[in-house]
């Protein structure tokens, strides 16, 4: 009944037809800023009938770090974290992380970034250009956070709700110019020894027009693959490749907490004596900002939020994980312009289809995490994180 009622709320607060097939839908590009305009349109609203509840962590007193672990809300601004607060009755689980900082996104040759050269600065720690994934301003490829675990003799993950070869998971794992490169760019993560990956995009690993079978080939190397929740959670050791969508998930309330049960088997499967790094990206955040519609963006924000609960209840009885969350960018020119906390209602404006340039927050759990407070860089984000790893 529950589920019923806010699925109702949604449709009753977007536009009509929000699913239609326009030409834009049709498009399977991510790059949805070129659909950017600054056109005003009607105002959207959302109400939330019951809120879930929140965790409470309290800082480990250990100094040592194991683990980290990076949480990227695509498109999570300020904004868009403020609306989720009220529609959530004043409570997120990111309010209970204990240190709090902003990061500044703009990409070497853009003011307005997107999630390519975002996403690889959060990475790698050095920014880039417009389209790059994982690579310097002039191309050259950089190892990120994820290479330098391994470097270590770390485990590594990458879970998403986007397709697995988008472009934030490719700037932790691969190194490119364009990020419509689809197939190629999948092709990268067969040799890229990550240990977990889940996500969409299974129609850039099989039936691709290379004729290669990508699938096939993890399998030969000893992974695990699956496609659905039911089969992850069957498997308790070993690397696991897990691909449940065509092209992306489907929206929240209707995929389930695949994103929640995909980090925390990452989480069982990558824990060892040497420790792991893990990247989650709530991906779809970004998608209905873009789309302008505030409830399923809503939606989007509380499955990666819950995750971000689970995460730091794990991190809490480990005592030596960092948890860094945070965002690539802000996404929509999202404004709160009214609605009721008690009432967990919001009504909403947005300004444009496509990014803004507004600060985005930093949350930041476990040992050293008072370093990620203040205003920085996205970049100098990532540089923090592989100071700590050394």
């Amino acid at each position: 009944m529950k589920k019923f009622f806010v699925v109702l709320m949604l449709a009753l607060g977007c536009a009509a037809g929000a699913f239609a097939q326009t030409d834009e839908e049709q498009d399977i590009s991510r790059n949805r800023s070129k659909y950017a305009n600054d056109q005003f349109r009607e105002d959207d609203q959302y109400t939330v009938a019951e809120p879930y509840a929140t965790v409470t962590v309290t800082q480990p007193k250990s100094r040592r770090i194991k683990n980290v672990i990076v949480m990227i809300g695509d498109g999570m601004g300020v904004e868009q974290v403020g609306c989720g607060w009220v529609l959530n009755g004043g409570h997120l689980n990111m309010d209970n992380m204990p240190y709090s900082g902003y990061s500044r996104t703009y990409a070497v040759d853009r003011l307005i970034t997107d999630s390519c050269a975002g996403g690889s600065a959060l990475a790698t720690g050095v920014k880039t250009r417009y389209y790059y994934m994982g690579v310097d301003p002039d191309g050259n490829p950089v190892p990120s956070l994820l290479h330098d675990a391994q470097q270590k003799g770390m485990k590594t993950g990458v879970a998403v709700t986007c397709r697995i070869n988008d472009a934030t998971p490719l700037d932790f794992v691969g190194h490119s110019l364009d990020r419509d490169e689809e197939e190629i760019n999948a092709a990268q993560f067969v040799d890229s020894g990550v240990d977990f990956l889940s996500g969409g995009g299974i129609q850039f690993w099989q039936g691709r027009e290379d004729g290669r079978d990508l699938v096939k080939e993890m399998v030969d190397r000893g992974y695990t693959f699956v496609d659905n929740l039911e089969d992850l959670n069957k498997v308790h050791e070993g690397r696991v490749l897990g691909l449940f969508a065509p092209l992306e998930m489907e929206p929240a309330l209707d995929r389930g907490p695949v994103l929640e049960d995909c980090a925390m088997k990452a989480i069982e499967l990558l824990d060892n004596r040497k420790g792991f790094f893990l990247m989650v990206e709530g991906s779809s955040i970004d998608d209905w900002c873009h789309r302008q519609k505030v409830g399923y963006m809503a939606e989007e924000l509380f499955d990666f939020d819950r995750t971000v609960g689970k995460v730091l209840k794990w991190a809490e009885k480990d005592g030596h994980t960092l948890v860094i969350v945070t965002a690539d960018h802000a996404t929509g020119g999202l404004t709160l312009i009214d609605g009721s906390l008690p009432e967990r209602t919001v009504k909403v404006h947005f300004s444009t289809k496509g990014h803004n340039g507004i600060l985005v927050p930093v949350f930041a759990y476990g040992p050293h995490a008072e370093e990620f407070t203040g205003v920085f860089e996205n970049a100098e984000l990532a540089r923090k994180i592989r100071a700590l790893m050394k």
